[in-house]
């Protein structure tokens, strides 16, 4: 049937009538999109050929519809037809008549487009490609001509370069030629199709190419269109290849800085091109051009002000006031022309010096000292493009700066190791930089205002307090830009923003003075119109409120007169129902504030505005706002009269904990929580219980976050004591049942564990509760069930963490009770439950930790006694135990234990990690030890430094460490003496103990320890592998928690680093098993320490590891490398691309391989389920890197990477995998 219609169609189309042929041509265009068009080969032949007749049609209309056809029909014929139409295309475009050329270009154009499988390419481009290299090289050929096969060739080679690769010397040579043709069209069009070629050219072509490249620039007489041609082909090849151009730098740049200096007053365009390529190169090839940084920097600064036809001979005008009244003359008669293309040149440096400063975090310093300066100078500059690419690379510098010195205080930095440090140095720079932006900020161009904002921004963001002396300097120019007529509403958002972030940033008093200029255009921006502006501004009207009254008392600042207008702006907004849900919540929260603020000067308001606020939280949309508000009014030292609302609300709150949304009942309980801390004498205990009823349903250990929140409110709920009884009833019948399953959970910690423990003794001191009952449930939930086996680990300490509080909580006599009953199971040695015997000692150490036990006679000598133990997880807990007890009481049981390790070789261990408890606790408790004891047990670990059991020498490790704390004087010489003991455990074992003594908090041995660390970190060269791992991990933990004491030794240590990160044969032996041989890699912890090292340092320090050297070849082979050193691998690759896209760009194509070898491995058919999980563990973890690198801006430039992404999205388990990776 669809035949006979085509046929009837084709008969039409070549009828008289145009209009005809147009109505007849569409049809054919519906029917060759269709799904189920199939054509034999008849049909095909004339389909074929009506097409490429209508093309040459003399209605244009027809032949543009007919093109269109052309795009189904090569889908839909076979590839005979294909190469025989895209001939007769290339004889029409070569040979035809000149108003037939351009749409045989555009036909040709279609035909590459839709050509989608590579098999068919190949037959099209091997009729195709000889006709176009004919096209461009043929003599007598006209421009136009050239132009049009440049074109099509340029599509092509984009496209199937990496299948042409027979014909790339020929298209290589054809294209160079056409370098030097006298027409620039042709000049421009061969740059760009020559970097189409060159990013799938194999290495020797490519320095062919550059070669041929520089010998042209480098002879003498050649015309300056040419070298400009030249320069620009040099920045094409760069873009195109990224850093396979490397090698060739050595070169070219000479040649690129010699150029630029040298060129001809006015050749600006050859200098523009230079600095472009100068910028793809330090983007592209970071590591090879790291030597020519300086000079690079030297010429950017020199052609940031680089204008020859104007003189600035305004004197920097010294007084702000009369500046106004100039404005308007200066701009009369300011200098124009139209010929001046000096800013190209001007642009151009700007943004090769941001390419700089984005790809050299090490530079930072000599970049303030160098660049900033004359950045902040250049902020004057007069053409309105460049000056945003002023601005633009000044927001590079900040944001470098922030990035480089995160995680770093200012104010108890370690005897301000870096004093002069990139944020030190952005200090100095404040005044000048205020200065010149208020000077931009009286501009009239609004695009300018909204840059100077923009910097302003960024230099809040990165240093939080440094305008507290310049916010009067600043005011004019946002009251300016807020009541401008003038002003768009981008700029009233970015200056709002700033203000927001200004206000937020610095104290409240710095505000005071200029509260009055700054209200009245931000209370204006509140009923503004665009939704965006009046957000922002409600946004601010909440910083606002903070400033005006920072605290209760108010005094020194008379905020009354600005009550009332805030009040009454946000009320408007806040009554007003027709809005965009962004100020609906702005306008929520913002009231929240007022009236936790200003409550006590809004008596007579509050009737109106509260039952608002309760209206909202029925509305779906805005009711998680609402609930927010109210924890925040709640919780107002102002004890704000909610009479007139309270049980409204609390009836809403209770019915929000059912629903389904996490948020909103995470809220909702936080909100609760403070109404009843602040209200509860108005609450009802009716209400108390239906809360508890809702509670109980949301203990589970399925929601951590949501328990610790729920026992929280249950305890607050309880100790109110205007509760009834009925109460505690109510949360002995619904929450206890669930507190004891909820114990039971191996995944029980942090938050919920502590709200847990508060919940016991709040039960024991509310009535209704006997603590006898309390003790033997909790007791009794450590029984092992029949359904599920024996309780976890994990579990019992909770239980025994909970036994101890609620002891605590009862009293001496109950207490005492409790510990009798407990050793009574110790003793009773016929008990064969092990479990029962195991929570004892674990509820004896919590007790004793918190309690002196000394009263209980031979307390010590029961526990010891379960040393003897068969089950391995009692001696553990007798050595847990032995050890709490004696931090309850330290003058009785420290010399006890030290004895005991002296005279028992065998419990050695188990005693080690008793002492080992009694030292962590006196760490963190600051406690202090008698000098002879410390002697005694400095002796004592010295003596177990050379221990063969690596146990035992990590638990000395520690409670060196962790004294280190407490004596920081006497210890860290005693452990440096060691670094060079002949004992290579001792040497590890040491540096191990430096690696726990570096806490995140400050502490007195930071100092004694910053100029001893280096004798620690260096023995990374040791030659033992224990030591070097040591003292890896040593360095790991310095610059994950203390990253100031190792800034200063990071140029030494991290080649040493790098070093261990590549795999030492030496390290690999093989262990002869009888009938099979087995491979083992001593090596492998050191180098996955080593990756996780760079991990952390690329966090804390990154001004001081240059990424490129470290990508390739260190991180290259680690992708390569045994499962557990890819993973940290994938990590780092994927923070760099984040946070050095432009290194990992350079060096992209080489990590494909490695990435793909992973993804595309297959377990053995007889693989454990083991194996199996961890090869996916590996596949998921290497398209988490994948994915970071798909995001990084220029990654299509490689092909390998694109062909990566191909394979991905071919296979359907792998695509589904990194779909859901992305969208986590």
């Amino acid at each position: 049937m669809a035949n006979l219609a085509i046929t009837s169609i084709l008969e039409k189309m070549t009828g008289k009538d145009k209009d005809y042929r147009y109505m007849a041509t569409s049809d054919l265009l519906n029917e060759l999109n269709k799904e189920g068009f199939r054509a034999d080969s008849d049909l095909e032949i004339k389909l074929s050929n009506i097409v490429l007749q209508q093309l040459d049609d003399a209605a244009g209309d027809v032949s543009g519809l007919a093109v269109k056809c052309l795009a189904p029909l090569v889908k839909k014929v076979s590839e005979a037809r294909l190469v025989e139409m895209t001939n007769k295309l290339c004889d029409k475009l070569l040979n035809g008549k000149d108003q037939h050329r351009d749409i045989a270009s555009i036909a040709l154009k279609t035909i590459v487009s839709e050509v989608t499988t590579s098999s068919v390419a190949q037959f099209v481009l091997v009729s195709l490609s000889p006709q176009l290299i004919k096209g461009i090289t043929s003599p007598g050929m006209t421009t136009e001509m050239k132009c049009e096969c440049l074109d099509i060739l340029c599509d092509v080679l984009h496209k199937f370069g990496n299948l042409m690769a027979t014909d790339h010397e020929l298209l290589l040579g054809a294209l160079l030629s056409q370098l030097s043709s006298n027409q620039a069209s042709v000049r421009k069009k061969t740059v760009s199709c020559i970097a189409s070629l060159a990013s799938s050219l194999s290495d020797d072509l490519l320095a062919r190419a550059t070669v041929e490249v520089v010998r042209n620039l480098r002879s003498k007489g050649v015309k300056p269109e040419m070298t400009r041609t030249n320069i620009q082909m040099i920045g094409a090849l760069s873009r195109a290849v990224g850093y396979r151009f490397g090698s060739h730098l050595g070169d070219t740049v000479p040649l690129l800085i010699n150029y630029c200096t040298s060129a001809s007053e006015n050749d600006e365009e050859l200098r523009e091109y230079s600095l472009q390529a100068l910028e793809s190169f330090l983007l592209r090839c970071p590591r090879d051009i790291s030597s020519y940084c300086d000079e690079i920097l030297h010429l950017t600064l020199e052609y940031l002000s680089y204008d020859p036809n104007f003189t600035d001979n305004m004197e920097e005008d010294t007084d702000d006031e009369n500046h106004e009244e100039e404005e308007d003359d200066e701009s009369a008669t300011e200098y124009t022309d139209d010929e001046d293309v000096s800013w190209k040149v001007r642009r151009a440096a700007a943004k090769c010096l941001a390419a700089l400063i984005v790809s050299r975090p090490e530079m930072l310093s000599k970049l303030y000292e160098e660049a900033c300066p004359k950045l902040i100078d250049r902020f004057k500059e007069r053409e309105e493009n460049v000056k945003m690419d002023v601005f633009n690379t000044f927001i590079e510098l900040l944001r470098q700066t922030g990035n480089v010195t995160k995680g770093q205080t200012d104010m108890n930095e370690l005897r301000q190791v870096d004093a002069k440090g990139p944020r030190w140095l952005l200090k100095q720079e404040v005044p000048k930089i205020v200065k010149s932006i208020n000077r931009q900020l009286r501009e009239k161009s609004v695009k300018t205002k909204v840059g100077a904002f923009s910097v302003l921004k960024e230099l809040v963001v990165v240093l939080p307090d440094c305008l507290a002396d310049h916010i009067g300097s600043l005011i004019s120019g946002i009251e300016k830009a807020l009541s401008d007529k003038s002003s768009t509403s981008n700029l009233k958002i970015e200056a709002l923003i700033f203000t927001r972030l200004v206000l937020a940033s610095h104290s409240p008093s710095v505000f005071h003075p200029y509260i009055k200029a700054l209200s009245s255009p931000v209370l204006s921006a509140v009923g503004e119109r665009y939704y965006k502006v009046t957000a922002e501004a409600l946004r601010v009207c909440g910083e606002l409120v903070r400033v005006v009254r920072p605290n209760i008392e108010g005094y020194g600042f008379d905020f009354k007169p600005y009550v009332h207008p805030i009040y009454n702006a946000i009320m408007t907004r806040l009554t007003n129902q027709d809005q965009d849900q962004e100020v609906k919540e702005c306008a929520i929260s913002c009231m929240g504030l007022l009236v936790s603020t200003f409550g006590d000067n809004l008596r007579t308001e509050l009737p109106a505005c509260l039952p608002v606020l309760v209206d909202r939280m029925g509305n779906e949309i805005t009711r998680l706002t609402a609930v927010k508000a109210f924890a925040v009014i709640a919780a107002s030292p102002l004890k704000i009269d909610l009479s007139c609302v309270l049980e409204h609300v609390i009836a809403e709150l209770t019915a929000f904990l059912r629903k389904a949304n996490r948020a909103l009942r995470q809220a909702t309980l936080g909100t609760l929580n403070s109404l009843i801390v602040a209200y509860g004498d108005k609450i009802g205990s009716s209400s108390y219980e239906v809360i508890i009823v809702e509670l109980s349903s949301l203990i589970s250990d399925s929601d951590l976050h949501m328990t610790a929140l729920a026992l929280e409110l249950c305890c607050t709920l309880m100790a109110d004591k205007r509760a009834s009884p009925s109460v505690g009833l109510a949360v002995g019948n619904k929450v206890l049942p669930q507190a004891l399953t909820l114990i039971k959970s191996s995944l029980l910690q942090g938050q919920a564990l502590t709200a847990l423990q508060n919940f016991f003794p709040t039960l024991v001191y509310s009535a209704n509760t006997s603590f006898e009952a309390l003790l033997d449930s909790l007791l009794s939930s450590a029984k092992p069930s029949p359904q599920s086996g024996g309780v976890a680990k994990q579990a019992l300490c909770s239980i025994a963490q909970c036994v101890a509080v609620l002891c605590l909580a009862a009293g001496d006599q109950k207490c005492s009770a409790t510990v009798k009953m407990l050793t009574d199971i110790l003793r009773d040695n016929s008990s064969s439950n092990s479990a029962k015997q195991h929570l004892a000692l674990l509820c004896l150490g919590e007790i004793g930790r918190r309690k002196d036990l000394s009263s209980h006679a031979h307390i010590e000598n029961i526990v010891i006694e379960s040393f003897q133990s068969p089950f391995e997880e009692i001696k553990s807990a007798a050595s847990y135990a032995l050890g709490n007890i004696a931090v309850g009481n330290l003058s009785k049981y420290l010399p006890f234990i030290l004895d005991q390790i002296d005279n028992q070789q065998k419990k050695q261990y188990l005693l080690l990690h008793s002492l080992k408890e009694v030292i962590v606790r006196q760490s963190v408790d600051k406690a202090e030890f008698q000098d002879s004891s410390v002697e005694k047990i400095l002796n004592l670990l010295f003596n177990h430094c050379e221990s063969d059991e690596e146990g035992v020498r990590n638990v000395v490790a520690e409670c060196l460490g962790k004294i280190a704390l407490i004596e920081p004087t006497k210890l860290v010489p005693a452990l440096k003496v060691r670094t060079t003991s002949l004992a290579a455990f001792t040497r590890a074992t040491v540096v191990i103990a430096v690696k726990y003594s570096i806490v995140e908090r400050p502490e007195k041995i930071d100092e004694i320890i910053y100029p001893e660390i280096s004798s620690f970190l260096m023995l990374i060269k040791d030659h033992d592998r224990h030591v070097r791992r040591a003292a890896v991990l040593a360095l790991s933990t310095a610059a994950h928690n203390k990253p100031n004491l190792i800034k200063g030794l990071l140029p030494e240590l991290l080649p040493l680093l790098y070093d261990q990160t590549i795999v030492k044969q030496e390290l690999i032996r093989t262990v002869d098993l009888g009938p099979f041989k087995h491979i083992v890699d001593d090596g492998l912890e050191l180098r996955k320490a080593a990756f996780e090292c760079v991990d952390t340092l690329l966090d804390s320090c990154l001004d001081q590891v240059n990424p490129s050297s470290f990508i390739v070849p260190y991180l290259k082979s680690g992708l390569d490398d045994h499962y557990d050193v890819k993973m940290p691998c994938h990590l780092i690759l994927s923070k760099l691309a984040d946070k050095c896209p432009s290194a990992v760009l350079a060096v992209l194509d080489s990590l494909v391989d490695p990435l793909l070898k992973t993804i595309n491995f297959k377990p053995k058919q007889d693989a454990v389920k083991q194996e199996v999980d961890r090869n996916e563990d590996m596949i998921r973890s290497a398209l988490r890197a994948i994915a970071s690198l798909n995001r990084i801006s220029g990654g299509d430039c490689s092909i390998k990477f694109k062909h990566l992404m191909n394979e991905i999205s071919k296979s359907m388990t792998l695509s589904d995998k990194y779909y859901s990776i992305r969208n986590e």
